[in-house]
């Protein structure tokens, strides 16, 4: 098989144990390019590395895994993108760990278009699944290319929303991009490749642990322009995403939601730790210097004041709020008898305009 030279010096480089992301490009700083380091003498090579991590250089285990990733690099669609690639993410070069090999399949060229990370909870409400489609699809169409870690809830619903505009959507996986996680989702992921991005830092066939998902959250808020969260807890991957975003130097917004939902504590608390309010996408659009106030899809609704008077002719809606609430106190506010209280819930929520919360809440969706 005829391969890359210079993409196989890179291979064996990140695929040697014990050479991390900060050893290897001590060694390109001093030696230049993969091939350069590869020639050197090993003495030479031991002030920067381990002994164990000279010996794993020279092995036939990692001469075999770059072989494995050149046979996967021939398929159509399959790319790795190098530090030294003008298709390598400028914003990436930007944070303090920027990986120095990526696994790419779909359209390298996202990389480098404008970009807003959407992230939040795995156990997401319906509302806010809901909410974090309307606002990707939004943002897509302004431009916007969608970032998130392909996790279910949220962001499943970003990468949607982001796949139904014309600036699609990338996602940043914690696993090899060979290895579809979580697997309810692996045909999104594969919708993703053919429409937009999966990356991935770590090799062909890393399986879902636990300490590579803080690594992978620094990615997502990397690659984009600003990070929005919409519901978390407040002890959530999220807040990683976000906190990393701030130390980026990238633009942070939250969600807010009901002060009885644990989803929206982690939101609560970006925002008074100086997060950005967003009630809308224009919130979060007009913030973006690139982006102009105008020409975007709006997620507000034209009539919402009317909307929240009547609630579209449902009285039990209108009584409702937006909060959860139980049936007894919905029969106070609406002055209805439980028996009639409970028929109208069960047809709104056929009707997908309510659901259903533990404890036996009831939460209005739109």
């Amino acid at each position: 098989m005829k391969s890359d030279p210079g993409l196989a010096s890179w291979l064996h480089l990140t695929l040697t144990p014990g050479l991390g992301a900060a050893t290897i490009r001590g060694l390109l700083a001093r030696f230049g390019l993969p091939e350069n380091v590869l020639a050197t003498r090993r003495a030479e090579l031991a002030r920067f590395a381990s002994a164990d991590a000279l010996q794993a250089l020279d092995s036939e285990a990692v001469a075999k895994s770059v072989e494995r990733a050149l046979v996967w690099l021939e398929h159509s669609g399959n790319a790795l993108v190098t530090l030294a690639d003008a298709a390598y993410p400028r914003l990436l070069l930007e944070i303090a760990d920027p990986p120095a090999l990526l696994y790419c399949r779909g359209r390298t060229e996202l990389l480098n278009r404008p970009a807003l990370a959407v992230v939040g909870s795995r156990n997401a409400s319906a509302q806010g699944a809901s909410n974090a489609e309307q606002f990707a699809r939004s943002f897509s169409a302004a431009g916007l290319t969608i970032v998130s870690g392909l996790a279910q809830g949220i962001d499943a619903a970003a990468h949607r929303g982001g796949l139904a505009g014309e600036a699609s959507t990338i996602a940043v996986l914690g696993t090899g991009v060979d290895n579809s996680y979580p697997r309810a989702n692996m045909a999104l992921a594969e919708e993703i490749a053919a429409r937009g991005l999966l990356i991935s830092e770590f090799p062909l066939g890393t399986q879902a642990y636990a300490h590579n998902f803080p690594r992978r959250n620094r990615m997502i808020s990397g690659l984009a322009q600003g990070c929005l969260v919409i519901e978390a807890a407040l002890a959530s991957g999220s807040l990683i995403t976000a906190r990393s975003a701030a130390e980026q130097g990238r633009e942070v917004f939250a969600v807010p939601g009901s002060i009885h939902s644990p989803l929206s504590k982690g939101c609560h608390a970006l925002i008074k730790s100086g997060a950005k309010l967003a009630e809308s996408a224009e919130d979060v659009l007009c913030e973006l210097a690139v982006f102009r106030r105008t020409g975007f899809a709006s997620t507000r609704s034209p009539a919402s004041s009317a909307a929240q008077s009547d609630a579209g002719g449902e009285p039990l809606l209108a009584c409702m709020g937006f909060d959860p609430v139980d049936v007894d106190s919905l029969c106070t506010r609406a002055a209805m008898p439980a028996e009639r209280v409970a028929a109208e819930l069960l047809r709104l929520e056929l009707a997908g305009r309510v659901a259903v919360l533990p404890g036996g809440l009831y939460q209005r969706l739109n």
